[in-house]
C-alpha cells in the first residue's frame, strides 16, 4: 500500500474520463481548455493529482510517435509535476496503450491495475474500473485481446496515419464515450462496480472507493465506513473529487 500525508491547508483532486479527441477536434478542444483551466485552479493547494484514465479518447505510443494533440494538456501536467506535485496516472480501457512517454517525459507514474493508498490515514481503493466487478464478459475477452503483446506488436506495424485514425474511428462510434447517450442511475444491484466494492470490503476494509469509467457521479455508502465514489466525466458532467483534510466529496468545476 502506498502513503501520501498531505500537509495542513493542502488537498488531494481526483478526475476521470475527459476523453480528448471525441467526437472531434473542435469540441475536444473546449474541453481541453476548461481541464486546462481546472488544473491551473487546484495546483495553488493541491498536495496531489490522481487522473483515473480515459484522459484521451484514444492513446497508443509508438517506439517514437505518440498521437497528435492535446499539447495544453501535457504541458500543464508537466509545469505541475515540475513544480513538485505529485501526479498519478491510471490507465483507462481507451488510454491503455501506455508504455513509457508519462514516466520518461512527464515524470507522471502510470498504473494498469488498481491501487491502495492510504492518504492522512484513510484507506483508498482507486482505479479506472473497466473490466471490474460481475458480468460484462464480452468486454472483458476483448481487453485481453487489446493488451496481448502479439496484437500490439501487430497494431505498431500500422502507419501512425493509419493506425490512429482508425481507432478513433471506432472509438467515437461508441455514442457512450462520445457523450451522446444518457447516462442512468439504474440502482445499486446493477451497479458493477458498486458490487465489486462491497466484495473487496468482504476481505479488506476500505474507507473510499474511487473509480471513473461509468460517466455518472456517483456516492454510495456501502457500510458505515466505507463510501464508493465515481468521478463523472468532463464530457457533460465537468465532476472531480476533493479529499479536503480527512473528507472525501464530489464538486463541479464551474466553466
Amino acid at each position: 500500500m502506498k502513503h501520501l500525508k498531505v500537509p495542513t491547508g493542502k488537498k488531494v483532486y481526483f478526475a476521470s474520463d475527459n476523453h480528448l479527441g471525441a467526437p472531434d477536434r473542435a469540441k475536444s478542444s473546449v474541453r481541453e481548455r476548461h481541464f486546462v483551466s481546472w488544473l491551473e485552479e487546484v495546483k495553488k493547494d493541491a498536495a496531489a493529482i490522481f487522473l483515473l484514465g480515459d484522459l484521451f479518447d484514444f492513446w497508443f505510443e509508438y517506439k517514437t510517435v505518440v498521437p497528435k494533440g492535446f499539447v495544453r494538456t501535457l504541458g500543464a501536467l508537466a509545469q505541475i509535476t515540475d513544480s513538485g506535485i505529485p501526479v498519478y496516472f491510471f490507465a483507462g480501457n481507451h488510454d491503455l496503450w501506455m508504455n513509457g512517454y508519462f514516466e520518461e517525459e512527464l515524470g507522471i507514474p502510470v498504473f494498469h491495475k488498481p491501487q491502495q493508498f492510504e492518504i492522512n490515514s484513510k484507506r483508498f481503493f482507486i482505479g479506472h474500473g473497466d473490466g471490474l466487478g460481475p458480468h460484462d464478459k464480452g468486454y472483458k475477452r476483448m481487453k485481453k485481446v487489446f493488451t496481448n503483446p502479439v496484437a500490439r506488436w501487430f497494431f505498431r506495424w500500422l502507419h501512425p496515419d493509419w493506425g490512429v485514425r482508425l481507432a478513433q474511428y471506432f472509438s467515437v462510434k461508441n455514442k457512450l464515450i462520445s457523450g451522446e447517450e444518457d447516462q442512468e442511475f439504474l440502482g445499486e444491484e446493477n451497479e458493477w462496480l458498486v458490487q465489486y466494492a462491497k466484495r473487496k470490503l468482504s476481505q479488506d476494509h476500505y474507507d473510499y472507493f474511487v473509480f471513473g469509467h461509468r460517466h455518472l457521479p456517483l456516492e454510495i455508502k456501502l457500510n458505515d465506513k466505507s463510501t464508493y465514489f465515481n468521478l463523472g466525466d468532463w464530457i457533460g458532467h465537468f465532476t472531480y473529487g476533493v479529499l479536503d483534510g480527512s473528507t472525501f466529496e464530489l464538486k463541479k468545476f464551474e466553466i
